[in-house]
């Protein structure tokens, strides 16, 4: 039954109602004010992306005289990683219990933080472990996404959730980007000892982030009022089989995307200008991806999509092991982008799988109509938050690996092997799970829609 043409709110723009799958509802008023909901909290997780980001470039503008050698610098990416992806799951319940708006609020003012710590150490002389505690504060950026996500799938209808959450986390992406197109900027008109001109721009958008998203964002009571979805979605399978699998993708992405400037440094022998001039090139690519990932996925199934992906991913991977072998370092570039450019096709498939998946059980254990679409809307939202959380930590397995590859080498392709062989695992298991036996993962009395769902995902 329809809801109506309007989206009743009380005091502090909770709306009341919300029910994306009524067509009238969506046409009338849904559909506008999930837009706009989307086109704030895009900017906000881009500013967050960027953040998080922060020490991959960082590290770019720390030369002798910082006296930090290259193991040193990848902790210190990777220990921004790791606090990103932990902070994750925190940020996924901030969302029922402080609304999708409210907490965008607060944590956009929260990357202030991190920003304005950097501003204050980053010069030669202060103390590593003070860099690793900046750093670590830098991961709050990271936790953006999970509440990002968690908050635009509940605004939209499944049969969009493709391409919204392809363009919100594509958004958010690009900051990666961003951040270290601004950084060659720096480098390439005031030199590398001016780290802090990059850090303050950030600062006023920050600030803009966060008020923009106060006067202009909504809270949705339907999912506040559920705040034990996230602890039954971490007790369904489906959760850590897509977390698997978000590592190969987004990890990837995440994972190259701190490490590709330092290992152009470390491996290829380039100027802090010269990797910041290519670095950026693959973390772009992949954040424009991201969206045409969703889309294929809406198109033609999100597990069809994400083993295509995986399957390309090791071959590519496979180049790259060929020219890390050969020291080419063109080969090496067409190879490493491409791996970007996947994991941004494979990034939003695979959360395109998410709601496919909760709802196609739903279906399978008797519900119908809107009640399988709020009970898909409810497991799949809490959901994404603990995926994107084991995926950042693939990051950080990354950018590990690459550590203990250049300490014991000073070469990546012991690294580039590792990956590959990951990439062979995500591909059997997308295709036994998802692909070999659709409706293998609902219960086993689940109808010919449920299985149908499921082979759609």
């Amino acid at each position: 039954m329809s809801t109506g043409g309007t989206a009743p709110r009380e005091r502090g723009r909770w709306i009341e109602r919300w029910d994306p799958e009524d067509e009238t509802f969506w046409k009338e008023t849904g559909e506008r004010t999930a837009k706009r909901n989307l086109l704030y909290s895009v900017f906000s997780e881009h500013i967050g992306f960027s953040i998080w980001s922060l020490w991959s470039v960082m590290v770019l503008f720390m030369g002798p005289g910082y006296g930090i050698d290259p193991a040193g610098k990848f902790f210190l990416i990777a220990t921004a990683t790791a606090v990103g992806a932990l902070v994750r799951i925190p940020y996924t319940f901030a969302v029922a219990r402080f609304g999708g708006r409210n907490w965008t609020v607060v944590s956009a003012a929260l990357l202030l933080a991190p920003t304005v710590a950097a501003l204050v150490v980053m010069e030669p002389g202060t103390p590593y472990g003070v860099f690793v505690a900046v750093a670590a504060l830098t991961g709050v950026g990271g936790g953006n996404f999970a509440s990002s996500m968690t908050n635009i799938n509940a605004f939209f209808p499944l049969r969009k959730k493709g391409w919204a959450l392809g363009l919100n986390a594509g958004g958010g992406n690009i900051g990666v980007p961003v951040v270290q197109l601004v950084a060659l900027l720096v480098i390439g008109t005031a030199g590398a000892g001016h780290p802090r001109l990059l850090l303050a721009a950030y600062v006023p958008l920050i600030v803009a982030a966060a008020a923009l998203a106060f006067l202009r964002m909504d809270n949705l009571a339907p999912v506040r009022r559920d705040v034990g979805a996230v602890r039954d979605a971490a007790r369904d399978a489906h959760t850590w089989i897509m977390a698997f699998l978000y590592v190969g993708t987004f990890g990837s992405f995440i994972g190259y995307s701190f490490a590709f400037g330092l290992v152009l440094q470390t491996q290829f022998g380039r100027t802090p200008l010269q990797a910041a001039s290519l670095t950026f090139i693959g973390p772009l690519l992949g954040s424009l991806a991201r969206p045409v990932g969703g889309a294929l996925a809406d198109r033609l199934g999100g597990a069809r999509i994400t083993l295509a992906t995986f399957v390309a991913m090791a071959a590519a991977t496979g180049v790259v092991v060929l020219a890390s072998v050969r020291e080419s370092l063109p080969v090496f570039l067409v190879g490493f982008v491409a791996l970007f450019a996947l994991s941004g096709v494979g990034n939003g498939s695979t959360y395109k799988m998410i709601p496919g998946i909760f709802q196609a059980k739903a279906l399978a254990a008797g519900m119908t109509g809107e009640d399988a679409a709020a009970w898909g809307r409810r497991l799949s939202g809490a959901s994404m938050g603990l995926i994107g959380a084991v995926g950042a930590l693939g990051g950080l397995a990354i950018n590990l690996v690459f550590r203990e590859a250049f300490t014991d080498s000073g070469s990546g392709t012991a690294a580039f092997v590792t990956f590959l062989g990951f990439y062979a695992v995500c591909c059997a298991v997308t295709w036994t799970v998802y692909l070999r036996r659709p409706g293998a993962g609902a219960p086993r009395a689940a109808g010919a829609t449920a299985k149908r769902q499921l082979t759609s995902v």
